[in-house]
């Protein structure tokens, strides 16, 4: 049953992360080459500090247009008002937030640290795996 399946169970814990201080072409890049739509901006101390989409990137092809600006930091373009959710809420309450706000994939937080990413497809993939058995 799909309320009894949680974020920990389909998420992400091997991620790519970045730092507020990098250059935005290096997170770009790290996207690009790691096949994914957006990742944790991480501090020091591992708090989650923002999250970086493409669509966050898109922001930097208009403003080096007009601007002249071609180095950037993550921090000059990253989200920064993050929805997370616990490592224990279910499958079903984490569809429903999917269906409610455009984003594509929320932080998996457990007490107050980033343990993973869990994304649209990967709720996909619990339906999937429910159905079958």
């Amino acid at each position: 049953m799909l309320t009894q399946i949680t974020a920990k169970d389909y998420m992400a814990a091997n991620l790519v992360t970045f730092k507020p201080d990098q250059d935005l072409m290096n997170a770009i890049h790290a996207l690009l080459e790691n096949g994914i739509s957006g990742a944790p901006v991480v501090d020091n101390t591992g708090n989650i500090v923002g999250i970086l989409s493409e669509k966050d990137c898109m922001k930097i092809a208009l403003s080096s247009g007009y601007h002249n600006q071609s180095s950037a930091s993550v921090a000059d373009y990253m989200t920064t008002d993050v929805t997370s959710v616990e490592s224990d809420t279910s499958i079903m309450e984490i569809a429903r937030m999917f269906a409610e706000t455009p984003y594509k994939r929320f932080p998996v937080m457990e007490d107050n640290r980033l343990i993973g990413q869990i994304s649209r497809r990967d709720v996909l993939r619990a339906i999937r795996a429910l159905s079958k058995s």
